[in-house]
């Protein structure tokens, strides 16, 4: 190692937090002042609040309480798209098919 190009190491270093919590560890800063720490962060403490910007969370927990909705007896996809085939069997053919013996089949359209 070279002499003189490394900065000097302080054992003791006092953290201080804008909560008042102090820390003592080893840093090359005599002294460090920081805003936040693990006893005064809002993830750490479990008070994070969501900053709702342009309705983002309140669109999500929307979606979500639909979906909820959807599994709590609305019908889904499958079930409207049987009731629409069922409709249709029930109204019938458009056209009927005749089949004559030169194998061309012929359409015609029922009133």
């Amino acid at each position: 190692m070279k002499a003189a190009i490394h900065p000097e190491y302080f054992e003791n270093t006092t953290i201080t937090c804008g909560c008042g919590a102090k820390y003592t560890v080893g840093s090359t800063k005599e002294n460090l002042h920081v805003e936040l720490c693990a006893v005064c962060h809002p993830f750490y403490t479990g008070k994070q609040s969501l900053i709702d910007t342009a309705r983002r969370v309140e669109k999500f927990q929307e979606k979500v309480s639909k979906q909820t909705g959807a599994a709590a007896g609305k019908p889904g996809k499958a079930v409207k798209k049987a009731r629409r085939v069922e409709k249709r069997k029930a109204a019938g053919p458009k056209f009927e098919v005749e089949v004559t013996k030169s194998a061309r089949i012929k359409k015609t359209k029922q009133a």
